[in-house]
This record gives structure tokens, sequence and C-alpha cells, in this order.
């Protein structure tokens, strides 16, 4: 039994990681990496501790609710439809007294919008308010998904109105057809098949609709490109998710409800953070379900790629730089790092560390065809009759710093020599091997 359940433990842990494409047939290897893709995102949603992201992002939701309800009525009462936004704000709240007093509030912002004290400042406060949110929303999902550039401010503005402006159309729809639906079904109850078919259709909309903002969400919120088959799934998943958890706080809502003779009112701002602080972390677990999956092939390999041996190390700089000057020297279109991963079997996420340090000790010259895409190629950075096996290795061992006080030229020269009367023999038995030519 504890053999079982030590081999069981070296799989998930070790043996798992090691699989690739050519190992197993496309329907095992998919399997696969389904079950990497749910434990790395466990793994990173506890190792990124998102709880304290959704934390903070649901502090921020207290403040914007009301400017964000505001704005979004304001939209629809634009278009004629405020009551079909009306209609989906009751459906999500089961004390009317709350959405009452929720509606006084919105009615009141947006009087104050129109006439503040100084012209302009109620729209500023209401525009601060949504951008605010929008800005913490993103920060958040670019850094999970690790991008350190955010969006230029102009960009800000422009795309996070264009989404509060395409959100409320998609709830009118959605209020719309959900009401159309419920009409239909009580026409047509009598007939059993299309009724059963029209009533299961009402019951999984609301599902379906949070999985399409969701994907939404996912696919454009974050500041790079996000491929579509990665933001739909998990985005689907996470809205079916979100939506069983609203239906579970409706419930819970009700059961509060029955208590207002001890609790009054005050009850609801409690259960609001609570609903905000779980909704968000259902979000971002789904972000970080996104980001892996996108990113799968960067955990594989993952412990060995953390702990290569410096000899081993040494020997995948001379293959990359191998393959990149070879792929020059022929004429051909320079590599990606996805290229040479596959050419030289090299694990994707070793592959990126490999490539930075061979750029930041000027051997090779990342460059980008596309201003849109983020895929580098890479070329080499010095003639390459002039990069040697010798040279690549010199370079790599005398990149940083050396200037420390440590004695090398009397207290500790014997040491030094040694050392160094090694390496250069090594260098010079080297110097006259290059690289385009193994």
């Amino acid at each position: 039994m504890k053999e079982k359940f030590r081999q069981l433990v070296h799989f998930f842990t070790r043996s798992l990681w090691r699989v690739t494409e050519r190992d197993v047939s496309r329907s095992r290897y998919t399997g696969y990496n389904l079950l990497k893709i749910t434990i790395q995102t466990v793994k990173c949603f506890i190792k990124d501790r998102v709880w304290i992201r959704a934390a903070a992002l649901s502090y921020t939701t207290l403040f914007s609710i009301i400017p964000i309800l505001a704005l979004l009525f304001a939209i629809a009462k634009g278009f004629g439809f405020s009551n079909l936004m009306e209609h989906f704000l009751r459906d999500g709240m089961v004390q009317n007294g709350t959405v009452d007093t929720v509606m006084n509030f919105i009615d009141n912002y947006l009087e104050y919008a129109k006439s503040g004290v100084f012209i302009g400042i109620g729209v500023a406060m209401l525009l601060w308010a949504i951008i605010n949110l929008a800005d913490s929303i993103e920060s958040n999902m670019n850094a999970i998904w690790d991008v350190k550039k955010q969006r230029s401010y102009f960009r800000k503005l422009t795309d996070y109105m264009a989404l509060f402006i395409v959100f409320p159309i998609i709830i009118i729809l959605y209020a719309g057809v959900s009401i159309f639906m419920t009409t239909i079904y009580q026409r047509i109850a009598e007939y059993y098949l299309i009724s059963s078919f029209v009533h299961i259709c009402v019951k999984l909309a609301p599902y379906a609709l949070s999985g399409i903002i969701m994907t939404g969400l996912f696919l454009f919120i974050p500041n790079t490109k996000v491929r579509f088959k990665n933001a739909f799934i998990p985005g689907m998943i996470t809205g079916i998710v979100f939506q069983a958890f609203l239906y579970i706080y409706i419930e819970i809502q009700m059961s509060v409800s029955s208590y207002n003779a001890i609790y009054g009112s005050f009850a609801i701002i409690p259960m609001f953070m609570l609903w905000a602080d779980i909704s968000w972390s259902i979000i971002l677990f789904g972000v970080e379900m996104s980001y892996v999956s996108q990113n799968i092939e960067l955990y594989n390999f993952g412990q060995e790629a953390d702990n290569v041996s410096r000899r081993y190390h040494d020997f995948l700089c001379v293959v990359v730089m191998s393959l990149i000057c070879k792929r020059f020297e022929k004429g051909e279109k320079p590599y990606t790092a996805s290229e040479l991963s596959d050419a030289g079997e090299i694990p994707i996420r070793l592959m990126g560390r490999l490539l930075d340090e061979l750029e930041n000790v000027g051997l090779i010259h990342g460059f980008s065809n596309d201003a849109k895409s983020d895929t580098e190629h890479y070329l080499p950075a010095i003639a390459i009759s002039q990069l040697s096996v010798g040279r690549l290795l010199s370079t790599l061992e005398s990149h940083g710093c050396e200037d420390f006080k440590i004695d090398h030229t009397k207290e500790f020269s014997n040491q030094w020599d040694a050392f160094i009367g090694h390496k250069q023999e090594m260098y010079a038995k080297t110097n006259e091997i290059l690289l385009k030519d193994l």
C-alpha cells in the first residue's frame, strides 16, 4: 500500500511533468494536459495568494458598485431599456427592499453627476470610480499573466468605456430574451416536449451568459495576447461556477432575510462583501486557469529545469547557439523560442532562461517582426566566424561582477591560478571550434 502511494506521489510530482507529445497517444496526452492544468492552476492560486487579490478587489468593488450601476442604468436609459436593467437587478436579489434602496442610491448619484457643485465634478467622480475598479482588475490579471507593461491612460479610458457600453447592451439583450422565453414557455405549457426544452433553455441561459462574459474578460482585459481557446474553456467553467455560487448566495439571502427582525438591513453589507470576495476568488482562479492552459509547457520538467547542473547548462547553451548560428549561415528564417525548444527538445521554461542569459551577455539579439506580436526571433549578435565554443563559455563565465575584496593576486593566488589555468586551457582547446560547424 505504501509503495503504491509512493508511486502515485511520484507520478503526480515528477513523471506526469516529463511526458511529452511524442511519448504517448494524442488522446492520452490531452488527458495528461488537463490533469496538469488542474494541478498547476491550484498550485499557482496558492503560490500567488490570489485570495488576497480577491479581498482587495472586493473592497474596491464596494466603493465602485453604485457608480458602475449608475453608468449602466444611464446607458440603458439612453436606449430606453432601463426597466429591463431593473428586472435583471431584481432577479439577482431576494429582498426587494434592498433593490429599492439601491435604485434610490443610483437615482441620487445620477442626479448629483448631472448637477455637481462645480460643473463636471459629478461626472469626473463617476468616471474615476469606474476606471479605478477596471484598472485594479487589469492590474491583478496582468500580475497573474506576468505582464509588466500596463495599458496607456488613453487606451484605458477608451477600452474601459467601450467595455461599460457593451456590457449593459448584453444585459438588456439577455433580459429581453429571458422575458420572451418565459412568456413563450407560459403559452405552450400544455405541449410537454417543446415546453420542457424551452424551460431548460431558460434555466441554462444565465450560465451561458455568465460564461460568455467571463470569456470576454479573460480574452480582452489582460494586456497580452490570449488565445481564444485558452479564454473560452476557462471562461465557461468560471461562468458556470460563478452562476452556481450566485444561486447559492440568493438562497442564503433568503435565510438571512428571515432574521431581519434581529439584524435589520445591516445584514446586506457583510453578505455583499462575502459575495464579492468569493466571486472575485472564482474569477481570478479562472484567470489562473487561462494562463496555465496557454503556458502549460512552461511547467514541463519543472523540477529538473530549476535544478539543472552547471555542466548541462553550458552544454545546452552550446546547443542553442549552434542551432542559431547554423540557421543564420543558411540564410533561413531565425528561430523562435518555441522552435528552438522543439529542435533541441529543451523544456520551453528552461529555453526562455537560456535565451535571456545569452541575450544579456551580448551573444544573441531578439527581435519581433510584428509590433503587435510578443513572439521574438533570435539572431547572433556577433559575426558567426568569431563565435566559437571557447568564446561562448568564456563569455558566460566572466559575465557579472568580480569586484570583491578577496585577494586573488597574493593570499589566494594559488587557488586563482589553478582555476584560471584550467579554464584557459579549456578555452584554448575549443577556441578553434566554431558553433556553426557543430
